[in-house]
């Protein structure tokens, strides 16, 4: 490694949940780098300032591509030097980044199931018909309208607890989709409170999305320095399933308006990996999994693509 500096500056949104991840991040740092100074350097994206509208239209009014919406003026400040390492939620990040970025290394991995949490008990089977479900994810609404055709799908934007508390306090809401993993570093799972019920959806029946549940840290490609550092904090796991599941993506050209769920699972050896894709235009979606060698998630990334029916 080159030689050490004396500041690591950590980029990150400003919500409750990208805080945690930060917090996680830094104490990483801090504890694998104890002479180098860690700082925090709170970024408002596009996405956060853009409440007003759905993100599709957001990215759209905007001129941003893909999910960028939540990762733009972090790099900004990335190639400006002002922070030397952004902080994202994964599944937020383009999976096309410039070449001059890219995402060197991620924390473990938390839980990457999606969750309903409903105003009754049983889940997605107990929801009376018409049922009106809030979520922002084209994914998690494309998804729902499979499973159950019934159901009223409305946009629902807002950090965690501002969700969970529009669905409590209000009645334009039944139920809501969020993920497993913010849920949990909240710490809203394993326990419920007494007005909402969390029902985990498993991923074979309910698709998540690629990177769900992993921390990304993003940093400038020709930064060696911070490139070794972040390895040094990062979880190869979750790196080799998170890079199979992105690449996917990338054969897919599947930006934030292609209803996308892929999952991974390592065993051994063997990487395991399946997809549900549902065509933009409407109609039922393509199925396909495949399993290859876990040190080859490119290739395996590539079958599963190519298997696709």
């Amino acid at each position: 490694m080159a030689a050490a500096r004396e500041i690591i500056r950590v980029g990150t949104r400003g919500s409750e949940l990208a805080l945690w991840q930060a917090h996680a991040t830094e104490e990483l740092l801090r504890a694998a780098f104890p002479d180098v100074e860690v700082v925090r350097c709170v970024i408002k994206t596009t996405g956060d300032r853009r409440t007003d509208v759905s993100l599709s239209q957001v990215a759209k009014s905007e001129g941003t591509l893909d999910k960028g919406v939540f990762t733009k003026e972090l790099e900004i400040a990335l190639e400006a030097g002002e922070i030397d390492v952004a902080v994202h939620s994964l599944k937020d990040v383009p999976t096309v980044l410039a070449d001059h970025f890219c995402i060197a290394a991620t924390l473990e991995r938390a839980g990457v199931r999606d969750a309903l949490v409903c105003k009754v008990e049983g889940g997605l089977a107990a929801l009376p018909e018409g049922a009106r479900v809030g979520t922002s994810s084209v994914r998690r609404a494309r998804q729902l309208q499979w499973l159950r055709p019934d159901l009223q799908i409305s946009d629902l934007r807002g950090n965690v607890p501002t969700r969970l508390k529009k669905l409590s306090d209000a009645d334009d809401y039944d139920a809501i989709m969020l993920a497993e993993a913010g849920l949990e570093r909240l710490g809203y799972l394993p326990n419920s409170d007494e007005r909402l019920f969390y029902d985990v959806l498993d991923e074979q029946t309910f698709y998540p999305a690629a990177g769900q549940g992993a921390i990304g840290l993003e940093i400038r490609s020709e930064d060696a320095w911070m490139r070794a550092v972040v390895e040094a904090i990062g979880h190869s796991d979750t790196m080799l399933r998170v890079t199979a599941e992105r690449e996917f993506l990338r054969l897919l050209d599947a930006g934030c308006h292609t209803p996308v769920g892929v999952f991974s699972a390592l065993d051994d050896e063997v990487i395991h990996m399946s997809a549900r894709v549902f065509p933009e235009a409407g109609g039922e979606p393509r199925l396909a999994s495949v399993s290859g060698a876990r040190n080859e998630p490119l290739e395996v990334a590539k079958q599963l693509f190519e298997t696709l029916v």
